[in-house]
């Protein structure tokens, strides 16, 4: 990423800021005993939808941050197709999300850990990589890794002891 000012010309919104946002989904998630996911999804530097995994609160396997997301904003914009938004994400998202993030045309996604077990975007199935996707978003790993991956380590080592 060469350009750390958001599309949102005048916006002063930078892309760490809605990762910022994202994490906050993240830690909140945490605190509901939910694993700490948080996603931002966005258009023109305004903020159309932000959350955190629901699968537990919800009894929904489904209730994925990205999922939550995508599906408010295709709501709230009255519309399927979210061709000009940015999905910021805690989490490489797994098959289901890269999915539904397909399907929904996202132009871009930013994530922050990678997950070499779960992921599905450059891990596992790399499903945008696939003959079979229809679309293929733009997609940058790393934003906000640390802070990221220092959440989940956090919350599956409070489950062990």
């Amino acid at each position: 990423m060469t350009n750390e000012r958001s599309d949102a010309a005048g916006t002063g919104w930078a892309r760490r800021d809605f990762m910022r946002l994202a994490l906050i989904e993240a830690a909140r998630a945490a605190t509901r005993g939910e694993v700490p996911v948080g996603a931002v999804l966005v258009r023109a530097g305004e903020v159309l939808a932000a959350d955190g995994n629901r699968t537990r609160e919800l009894s929904d396997p489904t209730a994925h941050a990205e999922m939550l997301v995508i599906r408010a904003a295709a709501a709230r914009l009255g519309n399927d197709r979210l061709t000009d938004c940015d999905l910021y994400v805690t989490l490489e998202p797994c098959t289901m999300c890269a999915a539904a993030i397909s399907f929904a045309r996202l132009r871009r996604v930013y994530y922050g850990a990678a997950d070499p077990k779960g992921g599905a975007v450059e891990s596992g199935v790399h499903f945008f990589a696939q003959p079979t996707c229809h679309h293929r978003p733009d997609v940058y790993g790393g934003l906000g890794e640390s802070e990221s991956a220092s959440l989940l380590r956090g919350f599956f080592a409070g489950r062990r002891e």
